[in-house]
């Protein structure tokens, strides 16, 4: 079951989600004495972590950062996932480097994913999968999540937690958490906004069942929450909710 929370603006969307993710970092800190975070590219998450660095309330050096796909370029490149998070977020609070877990976009596409791998088996070796206690999404206008795009062989991976997945639309290779990762997660927060968005939000949250075709609807935790944060330009079309 999705828990939907339907804000005004980008603003309030923006606020309410930082507010949801710091309430989720205390909590993982006060439990296991570390919050597991993984984060989202694009544009939508900037002003969440912008909010976040501003209002406080995090322990900035129990947090552990994540990413759920990352565009094979290098880090300071323009489309980079890290170099938006960093900017926005990572650069600002005081984080320890060895914290913070890129996935290296400038390596070959099929040494990311297997580095990556690597990478999440060890940091989760005593839960056998990878535990992670918030993933943020976002979600494209054709309902791609992550790196999952429609078609594509990412979304039937079952097995390995990070692959190299071809985008034929894109005509590139990008690296991402499979849904095998990502349905691990204790909360997958949700952030969309924006008119353009609105169909792909109803078809993912009412419409029939196809993931090959919808990509976020393979996000259903096998025992975590899924929470959607939406302005009201992308909740437009629901009807149900």
């Amino acid at each position: 079951m999705a828990v939907i929370h339907r804000k005004r603006d980008p603003i309030q969307l923006a606020q309410s989600a930082a507010e949801f993710i710091r309430e989720q970092a205390q909590e993982a800190v006060a439990r296991h004495g570390c919050f597991e975070w993984v984060l989202s590219g694009g544009s939508t998450p900037e002003a969440t972590y912008q909010s976040l660095t501003a209002a406080g309330g995090v322990d900035w050096s129990k947090v552990f950062f994540y990413w759920g796909d990352e565009r094979c370029v290098p880090p300071t490149d323009a489309a980079s996932n890290f170099r938006m998070a960093d900017q926005a977020l990572i650069s600002q609070v005081p984080v320890a480097e060895d914290h913070v877990f890129r996935i290296h976009g400038e390596d070959e596409p099929e040494t990311g994913a297997s580095d990556y791998q690597r990478l999440l088996e060890s940091r989760f070796a005593d839960e056998g999968r990878p535990r992670f206690d918030l993933v943020m999404l976002g979600l494209g206008p054709e309902a791609h999540t992550a790196s999952l795009f429609p078609g594509t062989l990412a979304l039937k991976e079952a097995e390995r937690w990070v692959v190299a997945n071809y985008v034929d639309k894109l005509a590139s290779w990008r690296v991402t958490l499979t849904p095998a990762a990502l349905n691990s997660a204790l909360q997958v927060v949700f952030l969309v906004q924006g008119e353009e968005k609105a169909s792909a939000v109803r078809q993912v949250l009412e419409g029939d069942r196809n993931p090959i075709q919808w990509p976020a609807q393979v996000i259903q935790p096998t025992d975590g929450e899924v929470h959607w944060f939406l302005d009201e330009a992308a909740a437009s079309l629901l009807r149900k909710h």
